[in-house]
């Protein structure tokens, strides 16, 4: 790649701006985060124009996340073999394509592989951005970064919201997908100027058998569980779940053998990483599903558009991203392990006051539910972050932002499915769909039943987080060993 920084002593006082930098990141991650929460509104349309059957729709969302999953650690390592910025980059130029071609889509096949592409482009982004991070600030001012980084996250899902609404009523669908285009193609040509590899390049083989025997295992495991949602158990389902465990397993016995696997697992040797990476994985797992639970609620239950549902969230995500520089400063300043901990003690408070939603709970009431989760995912994670890069060595930085958004990103998925399966007992086969993608409402018998099944989601993710929270607070007798030894 041509170094543009040569051209001109103008551009090289450009390239050396980290400010700079950091908005070329955040850029990077709003994209992404965008497109979580704008499909979301969009799928009544996507499914009408297409024709895609309810109860495949979802995979719509699920498909985008499961290959950042699959990908999160290679594209990582990825990073470390050839540069985190060239890394970057291609990711942008790949989640550019994908999101011109999800725009052209013309069937259901066809969105869910232009999908998986735009995913691709997502997972180099994603997974390199914290480690792009790591290699251009010092560890003094990482913290705060990382919580700009956050507010890049909330930003990019108000901006799906407010955005994605207005292009919904008034427009097409379809420009959910085409306002990536000059986006993308402005943040890719200032990242030719403003990003630079620092790290050292670390030559490593990728892990094709790790990629393809995860992939295995999440999609039948995904299937199942997604289609519990509509139907009973049943021979095919049975066998799903059981290939679906299978080869998770043969996953995790490949990586215990690979010579460079996916999953490293020496990095578990490392003090405070393995509490950091399970924190990551339970926090997914019990907060993910919020947004998706309490747009069900507020569509099937309470009878709201997708648009009006979606903006009772936007002062939660508002508050998160200022609350995360905030937490950022403060784990640089005092160390990461106690504004991630006080985060996810927090959002426990929020699920339990969303356990106790009623048929008639005061909007406002979810609105400061919204906002006291807002406040405790902007403590978790910068200072999550900023814990796995203050723990691993530099050239380790591509390989633990990868497995850490794969942690995260495992969480989410499962965190998503499951949440509907639990939601969806209480209420008609395959009606759960329905009321996900809002095409419909419940009457009052059916609404008091489905409000009781999200009580028991919400208290099961509460029970999650509980876990992520005392996993997190170890790290303080952990790094206390350290500090007397």
């Amino acid at each position: 790649m041509v170094d543009t920084t040569k051209k001109s002593p103008f551009f090289s006082r450009f390239a050396e701006n980290s400010n700079l930098a950091l908005l070329v990141i955040v850029i990077g991650v709003l994209m992404a985060a965008v497109d979580t929460t704008i499909v979301v509104l969009a799928l009544p349309e996507i499914e009408k124009a297409l024709k895609v059957p309810l109860s495949d729709v979802i995979w719509v969302i699920i498909s985008y996340l499961l290959v950042i999953t699959i990908l999160a650690t290679q594209v990582g390592k990825l990073g470390d073999m050839f540069g985190r910025v060239k890394s970057y980059q291609t990711g942008f130029v790949i989640f550019i394509i994908g999101s011109a071609l999800c725009a052209l889509s013309f069937n259901e096949i066809s969105m869910i592989v232009f999908r998986v592409i735009q995913g691709v482009g997502g997972a180099l982004i994603t997974a390199n951005s914290g480690a792009v991070i790591a290699d251009t600030f010092p560890p003094e001012k990482r913290g705060r970064a990382f919580g700009f980084n956050a507010i890049g996250w909330n930003v990019g899902a108000i901006a799906g919201i407010l955005v994605g609404g207005l292009i919904i009523n008034y427009i097409s669908w379809r420009w959910i997908f085409w306002i990536n285009v000059p986006t993308g193609i402005f943040s890719f040509i200032l990242s030719l100027y403003v990003l630079r590899d620092h790290g050292k390049k670390d030559k490593q083989r990728l892990d094709y058998w790790g990629i393809v025997t995860l992939a295995v295992g999440l999609f039948c495991l995904l299937w199942a569980i997604t289609r519990l949602a509509s139907e009973s158990f049943n021979p095919t389902l049975d066998v799903f779940l059981i290939v679906g465990v299978f080869f998770i397993i043969l996953f995790c016995l490949i990586e215990t053998h690979h010579s460079s696997p996916m999953l490293d697992f020496s990095l578990f040797k490392i003090q405070t990483v393995t509490p950091t990476l399970l924190a990551s994985f339970f926090q997914a797992m019990a907060n993910f599903a919020v947004l998706f639970l309490i747009i069900m609620y507020l569509q099937g239950v309470r009878s709201l558009s997708p648009l009006s549902a979606s903006m009772l969230l936007i002062p939660g995500y508002i508050i998160g991203g200022i609350s995360a520089p905030i937490a950022g400063r403060l784990a640089d300043k005092i160390g990461p392990i106690i504004p991630a901990t006080v985060g996810l003690s927090i959002q426990i408070i929020a699920l339990l006051t969303y356990a106790q939603l009623t048929t008639k709970t005061s909007y406002l009431l979810i609105v400061i539910a919204a906002i006291v989760n807002g406040i405790g995912s902007g403590g978790f994670f910068p200072s999550n972050t900023s814990a796995i890069m203050k723990a691993v060595p530099q050239q380790a930085f591509g390989i633990a932002s990868g497995v850490l958004r794969t942690f995260a990103n495992v969480g989410m998925i499962f965190s998503f499915a499951t949440a509907l399966l639990i939601a969806g007992k209480s209420i008609p086969k395959g009606m759960a769909f329905a009321i996900f993608v809002g095409t419909k409402q419940l009457n009052s018998h059916l609404a008091s039943a489905f409000t009781l099944g999200i009580h028991a989601a919400f208290y099961g993710s509460a029970v999650f987080m509980v876990i992520a929270a005392a996993l997190s607070a170890t790290r303080i007798f952990q790094s206390k060993k350290s500090d007397s030894a």
